[in-house]
């Protein structure tokens, strides 16, 4: 037995799952819905945490995406089972307008309140950071605050904490109108703010980094560009300055991916392993894949999570718990959101060559 949070899953063997046309691959523990009745007709963008009273996940949902009605939606894991889904964060205004919501983040620093970052506003160009927080793991929250302006916080994927101080250092980007990657880092838990950036990234039209960690003060962050691959970016001084962006032999068909660094020194990624199509800007999302690298470089194929022709799977969350487990949350055919959990000790590894996948 596994545990998870404070209960216990039976290790699975899934060769094919409920709604999956081809989910194969070693490690797979658990697969469910974080809801079975949908709160809203819509979902998308999910986050999830491991916080002292166990997990917790959020996610954006409502009529469809853009639309005024869409909120921060958040559901805690206890007893075994995941809690009915409350709306925590809206995008009403003090004149009584209303804008949407997007991209919540969750993170638990070592000292403090869980943080629950998330965006307002018309639309990526317009939008602005969000920050709430909650003493008990979840169960009730803050009211929210402005970031200052011109800081967004952690755009999609979490932030990581840096220093004996308990720093943290926020992957975020830019898309009014052009795709810019950029850090931030505030020291006091999103009190105070410091910009890092642009990154250099000469040809590459690129947002929504994950930071992976490696010896010393090396920090590595990858994500979604516009050029149908993967970026990579690295920083040798614990993410004060960055080199110039480049591609990864992966390919990626424009859509949000999420990674982390294991404890055993291994880096996990999760994301779309597919071309896309032009013409069609969710083209793609009908495979999702997760791939593991010693060195951020090299990466080899562990599993496929999901494979529908046609359908939507898409912006994976990723964290690896106390127990060693490693937790995914992602939305399923904008539907409702999935969570699945794996023992990356069971991975059976293949070679990614020249960008082809490897069953």
């Amino acid at each position: 037995m596994k545990t998870i949070g404070c209960a216990f899953v039976i290790a699975l063997t899934l060769p094919a799952l409920a709604g999956t046309a081809s989910t194969h691959g070693e490690g797979l523990l658990k697969s469910e819905f974080l809801y079975e009745v949908a709160p809203t007709p819509a979902c998308h963008a999910s986050t999830i945490v491991e916080s002292p009273g166990g997990l917790v996940a959020a996610w954006f949902g409502g009529t469809y995406e853009k639309h005024p009605d869409v909120g921060i939606w958040v559901s805690r894991y206890e007893r075994g089972q995941w809690s009915k889904p409350t709306e925590v964060a809206n995008g009403v205004q003090s004149d009584g307008s209303r804008h949407p919501t997007w991209n919540p983040v969750l993170f638990q620093p070592t000292r403090g309140p869980l943080l629950l970052f998330y965006k307002v506003g018309p639309n990526p160009a317009k939008w602005w950071g969000m920050l709430m927080t909650s003493k008990d793991s979840g169960k009730t929250w803050s009211a929210s605050h402005r970031l200052p302006e011109g800081i967004l916080g952690p755009i999609k994927n979490k932030p990581m904490e840096l220093g004996r101080n308990g720093g943290l250092l926020c992957p975020t980007s830019n898309e009014d109108g052009r795709w810019r990657v950029h850090f931030e880092r505030t020291e006091d838990l999103g009190k105070t703010w410091r910009r890092i950036g642009p990154v250099k990234a000469e040809g590459i039209g690129a947002i929504q980094p994950a930071i992976l960690r490696h010896s010393g003060n090396r920090l590595q962050a990858i994500g979604r560009s516009q050029q149908d691959r993967l970026f990579t970016v690295e920083s040798l001084d614990g993410g004060n300055t960055w080199g110039e962006m480049s591609l990864l032999d992966l390919p990626n068909p424009n859509s949000g991916i999420d990674a982390v660094s294991l404890a055993d020194g291994r880096h996990l990624l999760v994301y779309n392993h597919a071309a896309r199509t032009k013409g069609k800007w969710d083209a793609g999302r009908e495979v999702l894949n997760v791939a593991v690298s010693s060195d951020g470089k090299a990466w080899q194929a562990a599993l496929v999570l999901e494979h529908e022709p046609g359908q939507e799977f898409s912006y994976p969350a990723v964290i690896q718990t106390k127990d060693g487990l490693v937790h995914i949350t992602y939305t399923w055919k904008r539907k409702r959101i999935r969570h699945v959990v794996l023992d990356p000790t069971k991975f059976q590894l293949r070679p990614i060559v020249d960008g082809a996948w490897t069953n």
